[in-house]
């Protein structure tokens, strides 16, 4: 939610800086804060996305606790092209302190946009409005009015602007009556910012350097001190607490449950619906409650999916129908193992496709099927309790219950062939690599080891033997 689709401009460069060193305590969690997930990305990668979003000449992220998995983290996180420098604050003594170690890899030609790797939903839009109130020469602060500031930066004003923020911690009695609060973002000429980081003394209640000292430095400096203001708290929020990671998913998910409604996609309940990536729905889309999308799907004009389900990288074409409880897993958004269901497709309930699952129209995948790296021809059917891996199954093909594909021998996997108008009875095992001529059966409870012919009943089971008088044995 935090890309913007208007190509932001700036006079200047622009340099992110992305505080991310903190151990976040009140997680109660082994995971640095910042890989902890909303909407199914780390919190960084949401801030990452916002820096690109703003093209972003370079980004320098300030690391600290558990330093090597967050550096790791963030080699898969960037995008190609990103100009992405990663340095260190060890020990942590504050915002200043962490903003300091990034002064080395910061050019005196642009602006510094100074940005918190916990607060994970900030906007494209409102960074290029606060870039654009830096204009080069100010100091300039993203602010909120809130009715209770406790815990937070106040935004100390005189006549003449903003002339201080003070921490929470150090305010007055009147200045805690402020409800102008800073949300942590500022953006500054480069050049200046650096002499005044050099000049930040750590003179305060925490021994700490502040951050938000430089205002008082830029005061004296005689540099303007400007102030844009945000509408939105969730957009400056941090996350510092389970609970608050858990309001933030909430406040996103339903952000996207509105646009997908507003688009004309029928929500049973806009309250219980997860999306995390991009779902991209056509007309007439109806989805029930309790669904997770993940990755990249797309959902075709009058698609219906039913309540509890998972949908990952997939495309489902129009008037296919996924009933409840089915777990539909493409490995990756527009990879070879990506699943494709084809139009008027029926599957499940309790279904479950896995990477390389590619369905043709009016395919029926029912109760407690599992297809994986198969390819089902228009209108074949696999209705109860089947596996299929490694596949190729033609038009009309009726896959019994029980039946499964036996496409692994312990060290390669194998393809079986199901040609057209096959029908398999229940219970059958095919040992791969096999295939099944056009037209033909396959005779309940029958393990087939080599190829059939056409049109033919084939049967691969034991006699049945009956003995008569035949006694359990007993327990002794």
């Amino acid at each position: 939610m935090n890309e913007s689709v208007a190509k932001p401009s700036h006079v200047h460069p622009v340099d992110v800086v992305i505080m991310a060193a903190g151990k976040g305590t009140r997680m109660h969690s082994k995971v640095p804060k910042v890989l902890h997930k909303l909407a199914g990305r780390p919190l960084l990668a949401h801030v990452l996305a916002a820096a690109q979003g703003l093209l972003a000449r370079q980004v320098t992220v300030i690391t600290g606790f558990d330093a090597e998995r967050v550096e790791a983290a963030l080699q898969t996180l960037s995008s190609e092209g990103l100009d992405l420098r990663l340095v260190r604050q060890q020990p942590q003594l504050g915002t200043g302190h962490a903003v300091q170690q990034a002064v080395p890899v910061l050019a005196d030609d642009g602006v510094v946009l100074v940005l918190s790797g916990d607060v994970p939903l900030i906007r494209v839009e409102t960074l290029a409005g606060l870039v654009g109130a830096c204009e080069g020469k100010n100091l300039a602060l993203l602010t909120l009015e809130v009715p209770d500031p406790t815990g937070y930066g106040r935004i100390v004003r005189e006549a003449q602007g903003v002339q201080a923020i003070v921490e929470h911690k150090d305010a007055s009695q009147e200045q805690r009556l402020i409800r102008e609060i800073y949300s942590g973002i500022m953006a500054a000429p480069a050049a200046w910012l650096k002499t005044a980081l050099a000049r930040l003394d750590n003179r305060n209640t925490q021994a700490e350097y502040y951050l938000t000292d430089v205002v008082k430095l830029a005061v004296a400096d005689g540099m303007p001190v400007v102030a844009h203001q945000t509408s939105s708290p969730m957009e400056v929020a941090g996350v510092n607490s389970a609970q608050q990671l858990a309001e933030l998913e909430r406040w996103y998910q339903g952000g996207v449950a509105q646009a997908l409604m507003a688009q004309g996609v029928r929500l049973a309940d806009p309250k219980r619906i997860d999306v995390r990536g991009e779902l991209l729905c056509a007309q007439d889309v109806f989805i029930d409650v309790n669904c997770v999308f993940e990755g990249t799907v797309r959902l075709g004009e009058g698609v219906q999916v039913g309540a509890n389900c998972v949908i990952r990288n997939a495309s489902i074409a129009a008037g296919a129908v996924v009933h409840a409880f089915s777990h539909i897993e493409g490995g990756s958004a527009d990879g070879k193992d990506a699943v494709t269901v084809g139009e008027g497709a029926l599957i499940g309930p309790f279904a479950r496709l896995r990477p390389g699952a590619r369905l043709g129209a009016e395919v029926h995948i029912g109760n407690f099927v599992e297809v994986k790296n198969s390819v089902l021809a228009k209108g074949a059917k696999a209705n109860h309790l089947a596996y299929l891996g490694d596949a190729t199954v033609g038009e009309r093909v009726n896959y019994g219950a029980g039946a499964i594909t036996a496409n692994y021998d312990g060290a390669a996997k194998h393809q079986t062939v199901i040609e057209a108008d096959v029908h398999v009875g229940s219970n059958c095992v095919l040992i791969a690599p096999v295939t099944l001529g056009a037209g033909g059966t396959i005779g309940g409870g029958s393990t087939i080891t080599k190829d059939t012919p056409p049109m033919a009943l084939t049967v691969g089971r034991a006699r049945q033997v009956s003995l008569a008088n035949w006694k359990r044995p007993k327990k002794k």
